[in-house]
């Protein structure tokens, strides 16, 4: 019985770290691994297309420097943001949302 209980857990053990070790995988595959379509920031969902508050279009939260947050270069006429732990990609003049990414690509390497 105790050999039976053991082999069991071993396989358990052995099956978690597989889908542990794949899922790892999946992160590591791109920056596009952390695009978001939807998030929360200030207790409100945003989705692609919405339009963000004015004070992320202040110059306070206007993301110079996104190479070292791992986030591709905005396109023209838009700039990166941070909003609730994302950062969110918007237009310069409406500040409707291009893209957002989960605030984890920062540590992607």
């Amino acid at each position: 019985m105790r050999k039976t209980k053991m082999m069991l857990l071993g396989a358990l053990l052995a099956t978690a770290t597989s889908a542990f070790a794949e899922s790892q995988t999946t992160l590591a595959s791109g920056p596009q691994s952390y695009e978001v379509k939807e998030f929360v920031a200030d207790f409100t969902k945003f989705n692609i297309g919405d339009t963000v508050p004015e004070m992320y279009r202040s110059q306070e939260y206007n993301i110079k420097q996104w190479q070292l947050r791992n986030l591709p270069a905005p396109d023209a006429g838009s700039h990166w943001t941070y909003m609730g732990g994302n950062y969110v990609l918007i237009t310069d003049t409406d500040g409707k949302i291009l893209k957002a990414y989960n605030g984890d690509i920062f540590y992607h390497r």
